[in-house]
């Protein structure tokens, strides 16, 4: 699909990579809802872009089914009863190793299962929530479309990261699913698994902790945004690709 066919959601576009490929997106000639909690972070985007093309925002928890319905339902109704896209971005860490002790105190500590759960609701239900609503969308109204999540080099184990892990391995597994069960109505998905990359997050860490990142990636260094982006928009664009996900990691995995 061409970027100016597209009718598309974006989660956690106030910041990181979904500001970037919300940016992208309109620079491309897609009408774009930009979706975040961050009403603040909306409004500046769309003041941002609104001369250079379409963008509409709309503030949503993406964990909340009745939230992410209306969602759907406003991106519809804003973009002529059409939606052919969406990006699963949004996502949060809440990093903790199982089981660990102090050396000083003795003292077991466990990685919360409220810390388990908000990022499983968050990076894995919310995908799931989205999914489902855009894909009925399209197939109520016999639009064909894609689905591009975000999923991370974490899906294969990450120390400390027991939720994220086990999310964005989720998102990669059902992303196969979804390309099977949703491929006869003419709806593609695919995922992009970024290694390190300079978002907000990468750029709050401490120069000798991103040294070492980045002397583990064998290119030395760590990605940008747009790099992401390329892997996004060649999925959009592609209508031969479907179900398989698409590491931009600098080859750390391999």
């Amino acid at each position: 699909m061409n970027l100016n066919e597209m009718h598309i959601i974006v989660t956690g576009a106030a910041s990181g990579l979904g500001r970037c490929f919300t940016e992208e997106l309109v620079r491309g000639g897609a009408k774009v809802m930009a979706c975040d909690l961050n009403e603040e972070g909306l409004a500046a985007l769309k003041s941002e872009l609104s001369e250079q093309g379409t963008i509409e925002t709309f503030v949503a928890d993406v964990s909340n089914e009745e939230q992410v319905v209306a969602l759907v339902q406003a991106t519809a109704d804003a973009f002529d009863g059409k939606v052919n896209g969406l990006v699963n971005n949004a996502g949060i860490f809440r990093d903790s190793l199982l089981v660990s002790k102090s050396r000083k105190t003795g003292e077991i500590r466990k990685m919360s299962l409220d810390d388990w759960q908000k990022v499983i609701d968050v990076d894995l239900t919310g995908p799931f929530l989205c999914t489902r609503e855009v894909a009925a969308h399209m197939v109520e109204n016999g639009n064909k479309g894609v689905i591009v999540s975000i999923s991370s080099v974490s899906r294969a184990g990450n120390r400390g990261q027991s939720n994220y892990s086990a999310a964005k391995a989720g998102l990669v597994a059902d992303t196969k699913l979804w390309a099977e069960e949703l491929a006869r109505y003419g709806v593609r998905t695919g995922a992009v698994a970024p290694g390190f990359t300079q978002t907000p997050i990468l750029d709050a860490m401490r120069d000798e902790m991103l040294e070492k990142i980045v002397s583990g990636v064998p290119l030395r260094r760590t990605g940008t945004p747009f790099e992401i982006w390329q892997a996004v928009k060649f999925i959009i664009e592609c209508d031969y690709f479907t179900g398989r996900c698409v590491d931009v990691d600098g080859g750390l995995t391999v």
